[in-house]
């Protein structure tokens, strides 16, 4: 599978099209120049040796050459093997809430981009502990089992959004419930579930699935998201409302996020700073005693970005060597 350990640099190949274009319009401003110097023929002849035809073979050999370069400076990266991974660490469930209240902007850009953000930067700081993934709103499905590999992780995480769950709602206790099935069956002590949502649990008993949770040896943390104030919803450009034309709010609701992390032995957080309450909760769990499980994952990546540089490279040379004049058509006159 490749990977791009920069994929930012992507956007640059944007530019790739607009060198020649570029090129072209200035080849058609110096001929408007040469017409208004004198007749156009007259100067071709006067520069017999000069070629045009040799100009576009350079600008395209340079539009190829600086494609290169950009993948390159964008590092892409090749599985190279899977291999068993040994590891010591808990098992940690996701649950993130994408329900249409989670695109309330009382976060920037919204709840659910900035959860994502938070996830990613908490992800990227683990070591040796396994994560899982599960979607919810009106119901609820793993979205990545329980892993090591943080980088399709990071993936996964990336291609979530409000339509990743086609039924609306929010059933907190479904998540929960379907988390504590998810765990792997080398796991018995150190398993935790973390439940990011809004609290607007409108679909089943989340209090009752967090102490089901918690029969089984698995802590329960909640992250409250939004503001008790509320925020509207935007949804396609448009505010949305009610069947009655209402305009309607998203309020977070603290009371049952803290009656399910209280039921389920762990702690409530309500969302906020540079890693939206993740921090102190995964602190929290790394206390729990770890446990020494084996999976297989990309243990390696092979490194692909010194061919790029090497084609753009021969390419910028072979570009400087064939020159903008003709070749002699004979050797001696």
């Amino acid at each position: 599978m490749l990977y791009f350990a920069s994929p930012a640099y992507l956007w640059l190949l944007f530019l790739v099209p607009v060198i020649p274009v570029v090129y072209g319009i200035l080849r058609a401003l110096r001929r408007h120049r040469i017409r208004k110097f004198g007749d156009e023929e007259l100067v071709r002849q006067l520069m017999p040796s000069w070629s045009g035809a040799k100009g576009w073979v350079r600008i395209i050999l340079f539009a190829l050459a600086f494609m290169a370069f950009v993948i390159g400076i964008a590092r892409p990266q090749m599985g190279a093997k899977l291999k068993e991974h040994e590891a010591k660490g808990a098992e940690i469930m996701i649950c993130l809430d994408v329900s249409n209240s989670m695109l309330a902007e009382d976060y920037t850009p919204c709840r659910l981009d900035r959860a994502k953000l938070a996830i990613s930067r908490v992800v990227d700081k683990l070591e040796g502990d396994r994560i899982g993934l599960i979607i919810f709103a009106g119901t609820s499905f793993v979205q990545l089992p329980i892993t090591t590999d943080y980088v399709s992780a990071k993936m996964f995480l990336g291609n979530i959004d409000t339509g990743s769950v086609p039924v609306q709602g929010t059933a907190i206790g479904d998540a929960i419930l379907t988390a504590a099935k998810s765990f792997s069956a080398q796991s018995e002590k150190s398993r935790a579930i973390i439940v990011i949502t809004d609290g607007e649990n409108h679909e089943d008993d989340a209090v009752d699935a967090a102490r089901q949770a918690a029969e089984l040896g698995i802590k329960v943390y909640t992250i409250g998201v939004g503001s008790v104030q509320g925020q509207p919803i935007p949804v396609n450009g448009e505010l949305l409302k009610d069947s009655e034309g209402n305009i309607v709010v998203s309020r977070l609701d603290e009371g049952t996020l803290r009656k399910i992390a209280d039921v389920g032995g762990g702690a409530y957080v309500h969302a906020g700073g540079e890693e939206f309450g993740l921090g102190p909760i995964v602190e929290d769990i790394k206390k729990m005693e770890a446990e020494r499980y084996s999976s297989i994952v990309f243990e390696e990546y092979d490194e692909l970005f010194m061919y790029f540089f090497g084609a753009a490279l021969a390419l910028l040379v072979l570009e400087m060597l064939i020159g903008e004049r003709r070749h002699k058509r004979r050797l001696f006159e």
